[in-house]
């Protein structure tokens, strides 16, 4: 029986994250809190992993009561002794900039959106979900990983446990159909494997490339996709997770740690939740 196990936004796109017990799923489909601000350069860009590799090297620990966010400089050019500094999300947002343009060598700033977040894929904005032995099963490929060093470089926002490896890949179906499944009360469409892109091919402390990464995890996930897998869904192998969105079959709501994940089944035109 899939559980809830995990849960984990990142108030600041691209920067480290936050576990929660419970979130609230927002009418846009979005954990609260998840990627609520980003940052982006002059031209309006953003400035995350897939372009920008220093940013791996920024620490980030958040005050959520407080809305406060404390930054220090990794890298080894700044030291052991580099000093963090805090600053307030909402009020304090000039100096947030500086210190980040400073950071970063070129003009940044701050922007926000409460109401949905900016999520990596702004038409399927729901919460991203992988179950631990997905996590431990794509570790095993790799010398040194450990579930962990996956869960920090593939950054899913929902993670189960009490499941096989991969069963979130039966959340989307072959035709495209979004797949309902129940979380609490909350219910969820899974849409499509999720495409990855360069940041998990590197350490997500140090921004270090792993030799080969996306190679063998290429490799690797056409080897062990499971035979009931909606195969006609990969055009290429390098996904991993599931996108979600919420369902018209349920309003917002509370997600909690410990809650019981069940998937849809029709029967005789009405809809009951299984858990497989």
């Amino acid at each position: 029986m899939a559980v809830l196990d995990r849960i984990s936004i990142f108030p600041i796109k691209s920067l480290d994250g936050v576990s929660l017990s419970q979130a609230r799923v927002m009418p846009s489909g979005a954990l609260e809190g998840d990627r609520e601000f980003a940052i982006v350069d002059e031209a309006g860009k953003f400035v995350n992993g897939k372009r920008t590799a220093r940013i791996h090297q920024l620490r980030s620990h958040f005050d959520l009561v407080r809305r406060r966010v404390t930054l220090r400089d990794s890298s080894a050019s700044a030291g052991a002794d580099a000093e963090p500094v805090t600053f307030e999300l909402d009020g304090d947002r000039a100096h947030l900039c500086s210190w980040l343009s400073q950071f970063f060598g070129q003009s940044v700033r701050v922007v926000q959106s409460a109401a949905a977040g900016f999520p990596d894929d702004p038409v399927e904005a729901g919460p991203t979900i992988i179950s631990t032995a997905t996590l431990e099963t794509a570790a095993s490929w790799f010398d040194s990983l450990d579930a962990n060093d996956m869960r920090q470089r593939f950054r899913a926002n929902l993670e189960l446990r009490e499941t096989s490896a991969f069963w979130e890949d039966r959340l989307y179906a072959a035709d495209g159909r979004g797949i309902p499944f129940q979380i609490g009360t909350v219910t969820l469409l899974g849409t499509n494997p999720c495409q990855r892109c360069i940041v998990p091919t590197r350490d997500a402390r140090t921004g270090e490339a792993y030799p080969e990464f996306q190679r063998t995890f290429i490799s690797q996930r056409k080897a062990t996709l499971p035979a009931w897998v909606a195969s006609q869904r990969f055009n290429h192998y390098y996904r991993l997770a599931v996108n979600t969105r919420l369902s018209d079959l349920g309003a917002e709501g509370v997600v909690r740690v410990g809650d019981r994940v069940a998937i849809a089944h029709s029967r005789a035109g009405s809809r009951s939740f299984l858990n497989p």
